[in-house]
Order: C-alpha cells, then structure tokens, then sequence
C-alpha cells in the first residue's frame, strides 16, 4: 500500500484511488450484473423471495437473484474472488470426466489457492498445505476444506454486512414498491 502511495509513483496512487471512488453500495450496482435484463428480473423476484435470502447463507446462494447481489456486494467490498472460488468448486465437484478433473483443479489451484495467486483466497496455511497436497492425486473432494473454510469466512464475516448493506436494502424497497 506504502508502494501505491508514495511520491515516486503519483499516477499509480492516483488511478488506483480513483478506482476505489468509483465503487459504490447500490443498487444500481446490482441491477448492471443481474443474470436476466434488470426490470424483467426485479418483476419477477418477489418479497418474499428476496426477505428469504435472510432466513439464511445458503437460501441466499442457491437463488440466481440472490446470488447476483451478493456477487454486486462482494465487489463493493474488493472481495468477489471468495465467492467466485466456492463457485468453481461447486462446478468442479460436477467434473465427470477424469481426463478434465487435473487441469480443473490445477487452475483453481493457481487461480484462488496458490500463494500470490491473481485471485487468492484468505485461508490459513495449513488448509493451504492441505490443498496442494491433495493436488499430488486431485479428486472431487480435493477442494473441500479450502471450500468449506471461504465459505465460512464469507457466511459470518460478508454475509451479515450483505443483509445490512444500501443494495440489499434498496432491492427489498424496490420489491415492496412495486406491490404497493
């Protein structure tokens, strides 16, 4: 960070802070990456839908809408790459071909797991250890404590701020409006 800042690289501070005042908590935010056209998914998620994804993390992951806001919050919060890396191993456990399974698993090693990795995941060294060992004979399961430890990380850390944050609130009044 010292690096980013320091006089001798001001057009580096500068771009990078510009970046940082571009993001923003909205709903505008969540409405540009809905899988469907914005207004033709918003008429269709009801309250009731979107009040669920509180009930709990998993209800919330298992909802294309919900899943696409929490995406839109985990980038407000530079932190998408834990999301992204539970769904390629969600998509990896579906892996049928064995021929496939060692190159899918060696990219999500180098993507998410690897140390210095373009989008690494926080998980502690030795589930680190852990990973690259299973990656001497990549199974199904070879992702699993890695997976289970983002998960966890993103359902008592980022969830919580999710359900408080401007874009969840925001679609909650957008969904209510709507049947007022």
């Amino acid at each position: 960070i010292a690096a980013l800042c320091s006089p001798s690289t001001p057009d580096l501070s500068r771009t990078r802070l510009g970046c940082l005042s571009h993001k923003s908590d909205s709903y505008n935010d969540f409405t540009a990456i809905l899988p469907d056209k914005p207004n033709r998914a918003l008429k269709r998620l009801s309250t009731e839908e979107a009040t669920r994804w509180a009930d709990s993390f998993d209800v919330l992951l298992s909802h294309k809408y919900g899943l696409a806001a929490f995406r839109a919050f985990l980038k407000t919060e530079f932190s998408e790459e834990n999301l992204e890396f539970w769904l390629a191993c969600e998509d990896f456990k579906k892996t049928r071909s064995a021929a496939k399974l060692a190159s899918k698993a060696q990219r999500i090693f180098e993507e998410f797991i690897d140390v210095q990795a373009p989008r690494e995941v926080n998980i502690d060294f030795q589930t680190r250890e852990l990973t690259r060992r299973n990656m001497q004979e990549p199974s199904l399961s070879c992702f699993d404590q890695a997976q289970g430890k983002v998960h966890s990380l993103m359902e008592k850390d980022s969830y919580p701020r999710f359900l408080r944050s401007k874009i969840y609130t925001d679609l909650l009044s957008q969904t209510q409006r709507r049947l007022s």
